[in-house]
């Protein structure tokens, strides 16, 4: 029999700064219910309370009104975005510190799978090493229910996929904050929006939230028609612009894969850019970058080995690899800050670059977003176009009401989002982006993939946000970290598809997954009868399951069965539970006969 939640609240309510911001006065107050193996995505607009409800959910904060209840026994853990390690000496000293203080040799266990050194002093930290702290210091405390706010921050590639390979075989429940679209659909089954107050849920993981989205807003629509309130609703619509940037993002990633498929006509299977001579002269004239044999080594150890690529105008190029592996001095030889050790870069005279780097910093906090965008007068000049700063914050999901509100009250993304809209403005044929998704939601991700594919001149993103990639960029280079750059026609995915990766274990479910329908295994394979009906079988077993976790899932979805029917929702749930363990049971069993077959 199913568990009843390990914790809920009933009946929330909360007002902040004079407005309310989870129920309303208008609508009823809400409920949530977390189960002892939900994996739960939480969904919302920066500024919407999301941090907040995980507040309340901890118990650090009151509501104005509502009943909080918490299973006994059941140790709840955050981890944090931007924890506060003043007062403490060195990682270590900080994270044994707290309510459930782990021991020193569990928090190392974790420590060093995530290549952190937690004697690392606290003061002058990067920001990789305060996050892989975190990190170590909430997984270590063995956590019941894991609240975690951004977690894929600051990290690279290896951190991100052995976090997630660590939630995958987690017991317990999570909550999760996230702009990292790849990790939430990896990992999350339901899904919590936040969203004018209410909280809705949803028993289907990341992957299907824009559909549902798009579906209640449909549904909003209709409504407000029958009650003549279609032009409030149209203003939020407006504000939002969330289905027309995603229908006109959908035709720009169309024009991006025309985009890769005519780059990729220009790499040869080793990598280097070649032409084909019936373009070689055209290519050439609108090449901005162009590097010949260029390498770099540092104490010894070779950072980039020779290295060629011609960079056209208008080419989207992204740059992965983990850290350490050479991105950064990679990027500062080909926009000539660092010169080579061997091997020449040479730069169109007339290329005119803006770097964005997160320096949020460097924005005072008590000048107004007036001062910043327009320099306190009422127009900005946007590349060459004259608009109206208000106008213009709009473009970038702001109220225009914010244009007096100083800095030092914004948000961590909403700073991010200013950042990039006074960068924008500015007239340049070269933007370089470090890590640019950052403490930016979903939406502004969305605006500045937007922004990106609109922009005329050439893109150098580095970033670890693997959908983002994906999404933006034509070119990706590889850094292994061995010194090799592979240059890949495509985003990350098409990267992480062409480099060899050290098989260790069973392989993973998202690398490779049955098909629709098997074909019968070379004779070669030598299965054995078992083996060969359950390579034939299964597949449309799990099919099967999958079909049933999805009905389970539209019947769980009802927020008023638990109260109204909890043997029903025990049933269904512990149905559902078992029909997903079947399945991954299953899954396991097909790849373990599939590497056979192509082994």
């Amino acid at each position: 029999m199913a568990q009843p939640p390990i914790l809920s609240w009933e009946g929330l309510g909360l007002q902040q700064g004079g407005r309310r911001l989870l129920g309303g006065p208008d609508r009823e107050d809400l409920d949530l219910h977390i189960g002892p193996r939900d994996r739960l995505a939480l969904i919302g607009r920066n500024g919407v309370g999301k941090t907040t409800l995980f507040r309340l959910i901890e118990g650090r904060i009151e509501a104005d009104r509502g009943i909080r209840k918490v299973k006994p026994g059941t140790r709840i853990v955050v981890l944090e975005q931007d924890p506060d390690l003043s007062g403490y000496t060195t990682l270590m000293d900080w994270a044994l510190s707290g309510e459930h203080a782990p021991q020193p040799h569990e928090v190392e266990a974790i420590a060093s799978q995530l290549g952190i050194d937690m004697t690392t002093a606290t003061i002058g930290a990067s920001g990789g090493e305060r996050r892989r702290a975190a990190i170590a210091r909430a997984l270590a405390q063995d956590p019941d229910l894991l609240l975690m706010d951004e977690p894929t921050n600051h990290l690279d590639l290896s951190a991100i996929e052995w976090l997630e390979s660590w939630l995958e075989r987690y017991k317990g429940a999570f909550v999760v904050i996230s702009h990292d679209r790849t990790f939430l659909k990896r990992l999350t089954r339901a899904t919590l929006w936040l969203d004018r107050g209410i909280i809705r849920r949803k028993e289907v993981g990341f992957g299907g939230y824009e559909a549902w989205e798009a579906q209640v807003y449909a549904e909003e629509a209709r409504t407000a028609e029958k009650l003549d309130a279609r032009l409030k609703l149209e203003a939020h619509w407006l504000e939002r612009g969330v289905t027309a940037r995603r229908k006109r993002n959908q035709g720009r990633l169309e024009a991006l894969h025309k985009m890769r498929a005519a780059r990729a006509a220009m790499i040869d299977t080793s990598g280097q850019a070649k032409l084909r001579l019936a373009v070689e002269e055209d290519f050439k004239s609108k090449s901005v970058i162009v590097a010949d044999k260029i390498s770099k080594t540092y104490d010894d150890r070779t950072v980039i080995k020779p290295f060629s690529l011609r960079i056209q105008r208008g080419d989207r190029i992204g740059i992965v690899g983990a850290n350490g592996a050479g991105k950064t001095t990679l990027l500062k030889m080909l926009t000539g800050e660092l010169e080579p050790d061997s091997g020449t870069v040479e730069i169109a005279r007339t290329l005119s670059g803006v770097m964005i780097d997160q320096q949020r910093s460097l924005m005072e906090p008590d000048i107004t977003v007036r001062q910043v965008l327009a320099e306190g007068g009422d127009w900005i000049d946007v590349r060459g176009n004259r608009k109206h700063v208000q106008g213009y914050l709009k473009e970038f999901l702001f109220d225009p009401g914010i244009v007096d509100t100083k800095v030092g009250i914004l948000s961590g993304g909403e700073k991010s989002r200013l950042l990039l809209a006074r960068e924008f403005a500015r007239k340049s044929n070269l933007l370089v982006l470090d890590e640019p998704t950052n403490d930016l939601d979903l939406e502004t991700l969305d605006l500045l993939q937007e922004v990106i594919a609109d922009y005329e001149g050439t893109v150098l993103i580095v970033s670890h946000d693997r959908d983002f990639l994906d999404r933006t960029v034509t070119l990706t280079l590889g850094l292994d970290g061995s010194g090799n750059v592979d240059i890949v026609a495509g985003g990350y995915e098409d990267w992480e598809a062409k480099r060899t990766r050290p098989i260790v274990g069973k392989a993973r479910k998202e690398d490779k997954a049955p098909p629709a329908a098997t074909p019968p295994p070379p004779k070669s394979a030598k299965l054995s009868y078992r083996d060969q009906r359950d390579y034939e079988l299964l597949p449309s077993r799990i099919e099967e399951l999958e079909t049933a976790i999805r009905k389970g899932e539209a019947i769980l979805s009802d927020p008023d069965l638990y109260a109204s029917d909890p043997q029903k929702f025990a049933n269904i749930s512990k149905g559902v539970e078992n029909a997903r363990m079947e399945k991954d049971a299953a899954e396991e069993r097909w790849l373990e006969i599939a590497e056979q077959v192509e082994g």
